[in-house]
């Protein structure tokens, strides 16, 4: 237990619902193990309990855990790019239109993903370098051939494909159509950031 500065604060929510039920101080403390004055300390948010002596009060008060929380929960960022407003990058028949980023690098599970379209016989991509990450597409119109190191995988409409991007690859347009794929990348190579 730490004192002072108690910067979850749980026992408001404790007493009123304590004082609800009509339990004492006392009963709280006996059914849960631990002193009265704990109890009372932890009420008046005077101590931070562990978790498992939180845990345990609420259970023997019949305290839904999610409602002892719920001031607590975090809120995630949604990213929304509207389709007339994200970036876009075009060069040599080949289109990426930026669909949305979840994360900023530094971070773990950072992500971008695009629209990719290629116009018929060309290309994106490199087989000298490879570059950091994993990537996943999916091909929503047209046939291409995936250069994967010294390995070519043909790819049609429906199909998705995963890989790990250290390995110098090609995306070639193969088909009599525009190649379009959404594309994902781990972690994000910044592709709209250098616009």
């Amino acid at each position: 237990m730490v004192k002072s500065d108690v910067k979850y604060k749980f026992g408001g929510k404790i007493r009123a619902i304590r004082e609800r039920k009509n339990i004492t101080l006392k009963e709280v403390a006996r059914l849960a193990g631990v002193s009265e004055s704990l109890v009372s300390q932890i009420e008046r948010n005077k101590v931070s309990p562990s978790i498992d002596t939180l845990l345990t009060i609420a259970d023997v008060m019949d305290i839904d855990h999610e409602y002892l929380f719920n001031d607590y929960k975090q809120n995630k960022q949604v990213s929304i790019v509207r389709k007339d407003k994200g970036s876009t990058l075009a060069l040599n028949q080949v289109t990426l239109r930026q669909l949305s980023k979840i994360g900023e690098l530094p971070e773990e599970h950072a992500i971008e993903a695009f629209m990719l379209e290629i116009g018929v016989g060309a290309e994106k991509g490199d087989l000298e370098y490879g570059h950091t990450g994993k990537e996943f597409g999916v091909i929503l119109n047209g046939q291409c051939d995936l250069v994967y190191g010294t390995e070519t995988y043909s790819l049609n409409t429906g199909d998705s494909v995963s890989f790990s991007s250290d390995i110098p690859h090609t995306l070639k347009n193969t088909g009599k159509d525009l190649l379009k794929a959404v594309w994902i990348v781990t972690p994000p190579r910044l592709l709209f950031a250098r616009k």
